[in-house]
């Protein structure tokens, strides 16, 4: 089972680049950073920790952009993946986000991978044209879209929110592709939209009943025909080895941590904390 770590970024406290050096020096394997492009004030989506319009954090109004962050990242680090959780693709224009996603992972050495989500924010998702009740529609065509300009020498494609000609479009990602995991709660819907679009499952804090969801998953998971498993990342809290023991034993691939809102000499002192007890647990 993989270790990786996702930092809240902020215009506050430490950056991407030092936080990603870190947290290669002391051998994580995947980092992660989430994006939301702006939070409306007047909204009535409820947030999906606090239950109603609060925010549990006001980094939410501070969020650096993702693939900008990534790219600082990637500057200063050789081995480190490179991902979101989670982006938020039905928000931009699939043409011009395959090019930054294409050109990062090509410059990068191909160490990018897509975490994705629906969004919570529907304010925020109308902002950018995007309708509520068509959110997973939205990010299934951006998806398929970005594949197409990956995958395709002469790209095209066609569907209800996107459609565009032949068209070409370098550099392409070093796998042809990139992996996309869903971040969402572990439901029926969520995994049959899942085994339909991604590649595995990031699920959500503080979410329960997790040995049921793996079952669920590996189940719709082989009803839609797909090889081999999905990729299983979960968002966990202390290093806990009974606990990592089990999700290893259960398919778990990676198991990420997050970094605590202080001084980029705290964070690198917790990262290197972290990576102690990690690597005193027996895999």
């Amino acid at each position: 089972m993989r270790y990786g770590i996702v930092l809240f970024t902020s215009d506050r406290g430490i950056t991407p680049a030092e936080a990603a050096q870190a947290a290669e020096q002391n051998g994580f394997d995947t980092f992660y950073v989430p994006e939301h492009t702006h939070i409306p004030v007047a909204r009535t989506a409820a947030h999906p920790r606090t239950g109603d319009a609060t925010l549990p954090d006001d980094r939410y109004l501070r969020t650096l952009d993702p693939w900008v962050s990534l790219a600082t990242a990637a500057a200063v680090t050789s081995r480190i993946g490179l991902s979101t959780a989670v982006a938020l693709p039905a928000e931009h224009h699939p043409i011009t986000l395959a090019k930054t996603i294409a050109s990062l992972d090509h410059l990068s050495g191909g160490r990018v991978s897509l975490g994705v989500g629906f969004g919570w924010n529907t304010e925020e998702l109308a902002d950018h044209g995007v309708p509520p009740n068509k959110r997973r529609t939205v990010l299934r065509e951006h998806l398929d879209a970005m594949r197409a300009i990956w995958t395709d020498e002469e790209a095209s494609y066609t569907g209800q929110f996107v459609s565009f000609g032949p068209s070409w479009s370098w550099p392409k990602p070093v796998r042809k592709g990139v992996p996309v995991y869903l971040g969402a709660a572990g439901t029926e819907q969520s995994f049959t939209w899942l085994a339909k679009n991604a590649d595995g499952w990031i699920n959500t804090p503080g979410e329960g009943d997790i040995d049921a969801k793996i079952a669920m998953l590996h189940r719709i998971w082989r009803e839609h025909g797909r090889a081999g498993r999905p990729e299983i990342i979960l968002l966990a809290g202390r290093p806990d080895p009974a606990q990592l023991a089990a999700w290893s034993e259960s398919g778990v691939t990676e198991a990420v941590f997050g970094m605590p809102d202080k001084s980029p000499d705290d964070v690198r002192a917790y990262l290197g904390r972290l990576a102690g007890k990690l690597g005193s647990i027996a895999p």
